[in-house]
């Protein structure tokens, strides 16, 4: 596996973006895997504070994804990144258990704070050779089951916390939001182009769902080399499983159900991948 730099620079470069999908269990990891192999695209695999929780540590997500990597016999770059780290704690376990990224999300705090945890962040993950994400502004909505509202990037607080902290890649909050929202979408393009200009490191877009074709090619036409999708995932997993649990539901073995969705999850990675023009980057 590799850090986020070893794929990201190259897609600020040539301007196109990795997707990173969010793992909930085995089945997931397995399926993105196998498919992003097949279109020979890098991938990012995000972990969540609530997905670590729920699959059983940092160390069992490493140990899955690192033995499905080999034992699949992946050959196209892999990440595996913490995403929305809450504290310096958990982005320093994600790391000591072999995480190759880390995302410290302190945008809550004031700027000034927000630099200092983020620099502390980036000093102990340099010396490791893991890359660092960080955020600016508050990307609005549900994560984790923790909401928020949408607070823009302010420009200039952004050019000093690139410059002071040194991060790898930058999530400034443009108007997305996380989870399944109802409001009509308001992306400042032209913030995300005067913050690509002036930080000159890779963007990542965050709450990627519902965000249609046409504004997700504009995003990276803008800068966007990172692209979350975590929502989406569910959303067809889950219309997946439903519907083959209605049409046989004296079926009971856990394997036939949860795989069930294993089909609409690879169309979606197979979607993303050409969306974003990863296909065939590995």
């Amino acid at each position: 596996m590799v850090n986020s730099n070893e794929i990201l620079l190259n897609a600020f470069k040539l301007g196109y973006a990795i997707p990173q999908f969010n793992i909930t269990n085995l089945e997931w990891v397995k399926y993105i895997l196998e498919k992003c192999e097949e279109l020979r695209s890098p991938v990012i695999l995000g972990a969540s504070e609530g997905a670590v929780k729920y699959m059983g540590g940092y160390n069992v997500i490493y140990s899955l994804v690192s033995s499905l990597y080999e034992d699949l016999n992946i050959t196209v770059p892999v990440v595996l990144h913490l995403d929305h780290g809450t504290s310096i704690e958990s982005c320093k376990k994600a790391i000591d258990a072999g995480f190759t990224s880390v995302m410290i999300d302190a945008s809550k705090y004031e700027l000034e704070e927000n630099i200092r945890i983020t620099k502390e962040v980036v000093e102990y993950a340099k010396f490791k050779n893991v890359s660092v994400e960080a955020e600016v502004g508050s990307i609005g909505g549900t994560e984790d089951n923790i909401t928020s509202d949408v607070r823009y990037a302010n420009i200039d607080d952004c050019d000093i916390f690139v410059r002071e902290t040194n991060v790898d890649s930058f999530a400034p909050a443009l108007g997305t939001i996380h989870g399944n929202f109802k409001k009509e979408l308001n992306i400042d393009f032209d913030r995300m182009f005067k913050i690509k200009e002036i930080t000159n490191i890779p963007l990542v877009l965050h709450g990627g769902t519902g965000v249609s074709d046409e504004l997700i090619k504009k995003s990276i036409l803008n800068g966007i080399c990172k692209i979350n999708i975590d929502t989406e995932l569910k959303n067809v997993w889950n219309e997946a499983v439903r519907e083959f649990i209605e049409e046989d539901k004296e079926e009971y073995d856990p394997r036939k159900i949860i795989g069930s969705g294993e089909t609409a999850i690879k169309e979606m990675v197979d979607k993303k991948v050409n969306l974003f023009g990863s296909i065939n980057k590995a």
